[in-house]
């Protein structure tokens, strides 16, 4: 299969004709999949799906493979929890797909575009519970399985066809009760709740509704229905909820009907709050019997084949044969034995994996930039390293960076804050951005790449 060239992302226009129209998107939604590729200017890119994140080490192997003997020999961490693959041959699209479905990677090729679930990657591996988030006992909400049911769904032939009319932006989001999900701000969100509960909600606030954590992934399944059918409706042609005009949006009401039609049971839930928490913290995760995981992050967001093999074979070798990618351009290694875990963890930084929170490439990323992005102004993964190699603004408490070539900020972090850094032709713009609460800093700065170490290091501290 031939690439099919990709416009650049549109921006929602301003709303048409009255409130109730939404945003006009001027162009369709051209993201990319593992069957539509898109054309830049280093080969052809290619994104890989991966629901909850979760791959085997036979799965994680092939993308190895794929990065070297038809790509550009590295692999790319998505803000999705999903790979890329960059610097793909034009012509590559049968063969890439052929080797996909062989290994479970591609098992639907209507729904390739819409399986974006991002889900807790710590879920079951440090103890944490909803219940014990309160103070009580309970079993840890198991949002994998979520994860996989809802990709199940997502792809089957009946009830979901209707389904391939969501953008490849709409992001289903499986929050264990730990907030780091919510911080995504997906589009359809679940959030356990404790005793076999789940919470469900448009965007990631009341009011919402209360599901049984069995009924949670075909509930997910028929509001993301719901999303399609408002849109139709209204006219609009958003991407996501939160791109629909405020009285055109789904409401909890409605979809509460279309869960009693389908026979599944609802309570509403009027104010459906949960706090915003953090990404997996780079290091050992210790779990509740014994083992340990290992949670590292990609130097901005990218990693060689090599380095990526690394991780399959401790994976294999130690582990528990799986690797889970996280949105937040990381992986989470599970199932080391806790004694092991220190040394692997060595090794894993010895390799270039960023392993500590005190490093300055924590929670930094950056965009492909030139020469991969016709529309970038510089080379921007270069000035990153270049600024970030300084090793000031390092540790735990500084903001997250990302270094973009343009305006469309491709890949940005979602929420805030966060430290923008922005080229301009003429240097970079840095600024404290701050979209979850839709503030900014009053006083960006312009620089030259000579001061932009200090300029990102005294924003990546501000309080």
């Amino acid at each position: 299969m031939s690439t099919t060239p990709a416009p650049p992302p549109d921006r929602a226009a301003a709303t048409a004709g009255t409130p109730s129209a939404g945003p006009v998107r001027e162009r369709g939604d051209a993201c990319p999949g593992a069957l539509r590729l898109h054309a830049a200017d280093d080969g052809a890119l290619a994104r890989i799906r991966l629901p909850g994140g979760v791959l085997t080490s036979r799965q994680a192997s092939l993308l190895a493979d794929l990065a070297e003997t038809l790509g550009d020999g590295h692999l790319d961490l998505t803000s999705r929890g999903n790979v890329q693959l960059r610097g793909l041959p034009a012509d590559c699209g049968g063969l890439l797909a052929e080797r996909l479905r062989l290994h479970g990677l591609l098992p639907s090729d209507r729904h390739d575009r819409i399986r974006n679930v991002a889900a807790s990657p710590l879920c079951g591996l440090d103890g944490f519970s909803p219940d014990s988030a309160s103070g009580s006992e309970g079993a840890p909400a198991d949002v994998q399985a979520w994860a996989r049911e809802l990709d199940g769904l997502l792809c089957a032939d009946d009830g979901a066809e209707a389904l391939t009319d969501l953008s490849g932006r709409f992001l289903f989001g499986l929050d264990d009760g730990r907030g780091d999900i919510v911080a995504l701000r997906p589009d359809v969100t679940l959030i356990a709740s404790g005793a076999g509960r789940a919470g469900l909600c448009f965007g990631t606030t009341g009011p919402g509704l209360r599901v049984a954590a069995a009924d949670a992934p075909r509930a997910a399944v028929l509001a993301a229905a719901e999303f399609l059918a408002v849109r139709e409706a209204s006219g609009s042609t958003a991407w996501r909820v939160r791109e629909l005009a405020p009285g055109a949006r789904p409401t909890a009401a409605r979809l509460a009907e279309r869960l009693t039609e389908a026979g599944i049971a609802s309570t509403p839930l009027p104010g459906l709050r949960l706090p915003p928490g953090e990404p997996p913290v780079p290091g050992v995760v210790t779990g509740p019997d014994g083992t340990s995981a290992l949670s590292v992050t990609a130097p901005l967001g990218r990693l060689t084949a090599a380095q990526w093999r690394l991780a399959v074979r401790m994976a294999t070798k130690e582990g528990d044969w799986t690797i889970r990618v996280t949105p937040w351009r990381g992986l989470v290694l599970p199932g080391f034995p806790a004694e092991e875990a220190p040394r692997l963890l060595a090794d894993l930084a010895d390799s270039g994996f960023v392993t500590s929170a005190e490093s300055a490439w924590h929670r930094a990323g950056a965009c492909a930039g030139r020469p991969g992005c016709a529309k970038s102004l510089a080379d921007v993964r270069a000035d990153a390293a270049a600024c970030l190699a300084s090793g000031q603004a390092a540790g735990a408490t500084a903001l997250p960076v990302y270094w973009s070539g343009c305006e469309r900020r491709c890949g940005h972090p979602g929420g805030g804050p966060w430290v923008d850094v922005l080229a301009t032709g003429d240097g970079y713009r840095v600024t404290v951005r701050d979209e979850s609460g839709g503030r900014q800093d009053a006083g960006p700065r312009t620089v030259t790449t000579a001061g932009l170490a200090g300029a990102v290091a005294a924003a990546r501290t501000t309080t």
